[in-house]
């Protein structure tokens, strides 16, 4: 039975008439990924991280989530080829390389998820999820249209040389990370802090002119819809993990006279 893969973030991206909002799944919980896949959010960024997420639970989130109209985005640990060809065979179209700081690690990315002569994946289609099992005509031949690659800026080193990293053949998009830039720039903990928000912003406009959309993290409102106004074809709003958190503690401070109401840094 002749099978075809959903349609890649790059192309919902593409194709949508407004800035795509997602939410995190970092509790590597399926059950938890597929109560967000069925939220109505546009695109589901599966942590793998800063979360205890590992192949098996990818997989099974990926098995959860398949059935709902959201597009998943799985965020790797790290630029490893190795773990790249693994998370690609398990069926995952999407894929967010986090830490890139130029354009020869945003080359490397695109090698590992590219297969040969234009890359060095491992070929394994025949065994894997990704082509159905040989169910997915002419996947080899195919795989880059069923595959969509974005790089993680999220250093100052990445700031500068955001337009050299956007333009790199096979970079699909961009997504910042303000929570490790502010780091990168001596203010960690201070996502919103001005000079946080310009590199957010510069990088912004360095992606966009040479053609690609750029996505960012905002899980306050007001910020992220600063960025949204900014230009952001994507954005981040909220994590599984955050929502049950400041849920929970609502929930205390309405019934649990002993609970604190003191405000968290960041979020």
């Amino acid at each position: 039975m002749p099978l075809r893969p959903a349609p890649t973030f790059r192309e919902a991206l593409a194709n949508a008439d407004h800035p795509l909002a997602g939410i995190w799944v970092c509790s590597a919980s399926p059950v938890s990924a597929e109560i967000c896949a069925g939220s109505g959010m546009d695109w589901l960024l599966i942590d793998g991280e800063h979360s205890p997420l590992d192949l098996g639970s990818t997989l099974a989130i990926l098995h959860a989530v398949a059935a709902y109209p959201i597009t998943p985005v799985v965020r790797v640990a790290s630029l490893d080829a190795v773990t790249i060809k693994q998370v690609l065979d398990l069926g995952a179209q999407n894929l967010l390389v986090p830490m890139i700081s130029s354009a020869a690690e945003a080359h490397a990315a695109v090698a590992a998820v590219r297969y040969p002569p234009r890359g060095k994946r491992g070929v394994g289609s025949a065994l894997a999820r990704s082509a159905r099992w040989n169910r997915v005509d002419d996947y080899l031949e195919n795989a880059d249209d069923h595959v969509s690659l974005f790089v993680q800026i999220e250093t100052s080193a990445g700031v500068d040389a955001a337009a050299e990293i956007a333009a790199v053949d096979g970079v699909d998009g961009v997504f910042v990370g303000p929570s490790d830039l502010a780091a990168s720039m001596g203010l960690l903990g201070r996502q919103t802090h001005p000079d946080v928000v310009a590199a957010v912003i510069s990088t912004f406009a360095a992606v966009r002119a040479v053609g690609k959309p750029v996505g960012v993290n905002a899980f306050a409102e007001k910020q992220a819809q600063a960025y949204v106004d900014a230009g952001a074809d994507f954005i981040a709003v909220a994590a599984d993990v955050s929502l049950l958190a400041r849920a929970s503690e609502s929930l205390a401070l309405r019934w649990t006279p002993a609970a604190s109401a003191e405000k968290r840094a960041s979020y």
